[in-house]
């Protein structure tokens, strides 16, 4: 049976608010008004990165904040150990994603330990972030609510796509019928956010594409320069 909170989301948009370390958009306020921004536009759910965007994008929405933390740099490093899956929900995150690959965590915790801890706090949804279909499995097995692509093409366990990874997220559907599907990663048109839903995502995760102006004036602007020449 499908979480309570998770049902609006089924076939709609998710959007991811991030921006990165030393760029003119990193701050949380700043992040909270974007993320207002793109439920205004129709998204179902926003992503959210940081104990303070979090807190601050969950005062500002109506919908379910999907958190995460990223610390580090190579290896799990989203939402990598108990201790950040606890803060991130502290901070007010409605739905918890993490790493769900098969790797090493740092706290030397299994997906399964983490996930059992986590219950035995908080009844809110879990979203493994995976990068291939064992990992979906074992996240499954693990009692998560749902898996994304998110990591596919990132670790290793896949080739990387040139866009997002439609095989992959057929595979999932088939093999998780229970489970909450979700395309996310390298979605940069609305046709492949179409073709994700067409392909049986759950729901489509978008970032990059509608929250990141500097990577966005980057490809308009190597368009332009390509067609100069």
């Amino acid at each position: 049976m499908t979480h309570p909170m998770l049902e609006p989301l089924r076939g709609g948009l998710i959007v991811s608010c991030q921006a990165y370390p030393g760029e003119p958009m990193r701050h949380p306020e700043t992040m909270a008004q974007v993320a207002a921004a793109v439920v205004a536009g129709g998204g179902v759910a926003v992503r959210a990165q940081g104990l303070e965007d979090i807190s601050l994008v969950a005062g500002r929405v109506d919908v379910p904040v999907i958190g995460i933390w990223k610390d580090g740099e190579a290896g799990v490093f989203i939402t990598p150990t108990l201790r950040h899956c606890q803060a991130v929900l502290a901070a007010g995150a409605d739905i918890l994603a993490l790493d769900g690959t098969l790797r090493e965590r740092p706290d030397g915790l299994t997906l399964a330990e983490t996930v059992r801890a986590i219950r035995a706090e908080s009844d809110a949804p879990i979203m493994a972030d995976c990068d291939s279909l064992d990992s979906a499995l074992a996240a499954a097995e693990a009692g998560v609510e749902i898996v994304g692509t998110t990591l596919a093409g990132y670790t290793g366990a896949r080739a990387k796509t040139d866009g997002p990874d439609l095989e992959l997220l057929a595979e999932l559907v088939q093999a998780l019928p229970e489970l909450a599907v979700v395309a996310e990663g390298r979605i940069h048109t609305p046709e492949q956010a179409r073709a994700a839903a067409e392909t049986g995502a759950f729901a489509v995760v978008v970032g990059t594409a509608i929250t990141h102006p500097t990577t966005i004036t980057g490809w308009f602007d190597a368009a332009v320069r390509d067609a100069a020449h």
